[in-house]
């Protein structure tokens, strides 16, 4: 018999993406039970939603993306969790094909799949490049493809590995701080096929938000100091926080990262645009809507 799986979709004040993305994950053609649970984060859970595969709860833990997905998970008994974002999509296919993968795996605890990115219609893939993603490539490179409405665990060992962490600012990257953890204890386990569109926009870029991602990226820079040995990873995220504090206009902060990121890695490309946003020329969004266009981000 395979394996059960729950799905938890933290939402919150996005009715019509969450419908759409329940209805991808109630339709994958899957021979396992699957049931899915909707946590709604800071907002009145919509019962409407509910039924014999779905389960509505509110968040009853930490208020944020991190504290939605424990209470989904702590809510289900089944032998596999998976997630989905509430502005993402499940593809046909994408679960049996996890499944099938992740058993034939079983010291590892994530399993993992490609995505095709959707910026105001234009989809573009993105692929890690392998079956395997382990640690060490982890730090290396966040691999945009590594994403949250991708997963699909073991509950138990996730459990047993923490979760997802509640104290990192805003909830920032925590499945990369999530696959860190899950890959220490053993290669996540890679589908690498599209099997999940990824909604991009530009809505949630603001300054409270770039605040928060400097926060979120100063503290991996304390729980993971292998970032700061690797030129590349070093040079990435000082480059990012970099990009950030200009955007806020924390111009000193900016020019003190970039000058990091270049003694980390002197071909550090985030750097040009975190000068050019600090000095004024242009702004953070305008730069992310060109990265966005291309399937890039920051």
């Amino acid at each position: 018999m395979p394996p059960s799986v729950g799905v938890v979709l933290p939402t919150r004040d996005r009715p019509e993406l969450l419908r759409r993305a329940l209805e991808s994950v109630l339709a994958q053609d899957y021979e396992g039970g699957l049931r899915a649970v909707v946590v709604f984060d800071r907002a009145e859970p919509d019962m409407s939603l509910a039924g014999d595969r779905v389960e509505v709860i509110g968040n009853t833990r930490e208020p944020g993306l991190a504290g939605a997905r424990n209470s989904g998970i702590l809510a289900l008994d089944t032998d596999l969790v998976a997630f989905c974002d509430d502005d993402d999509q499940w593809l046909p296919g994408k679960l049996a094909a996890q499944v099938k993968a992740l058993e034939a795996e079983p010291g590892a605890v994530l399993c993992s799949a490609g995505i095709v990115v959707d910026f105001d219609g234009r989809e573009l893939p993105r692929l890690a490049g392998t079956d395997r993603v382990t640690y060490d490539a982890l730090i290396r490179d966040r691999m945009m493809s590594v994403h949250s409405s991708t997963y699909v665990a073991r509950r138990e060992p996730l459990i047993e590995i923490g979760m997802v962490d509640e104290t990192i600012p805003g909830s920032q990257g925590e499945d990369w701080d999530l696959a860190l953890r899950a890959a220490r204890r053993h290669p996540v386990v890679n589908v690498d096929e599209p099997y999940v569109r990824v909604l991009w926009g530009l809505t949630s870029y603001y300054a409270q938000a770039w605040e928060t991602k400097v926060a979120a990226l100063e503290w991996f820079l304390e729980h993971y100091p292998e970032i700061g040995e690797v030129p590349g990873a070093a040079g990435r995220v000082y480059g990012q926080l970099a990009f950030g504090c200009a955007t806020v206009g924390r111009r000193r902060d900016a020019l003190r990262w970039s000058a990091r990121a270049l003694r980390a890695n002197p071909a550090e490309r985030r750097v040009p645009f975190a000068l050019a946003v600090a000095s004024g020329a242009v702004s953070g969004k305008r730069v992310l809507l060109a990265l966005h266009t291309r399937g890039r981000g920051i």
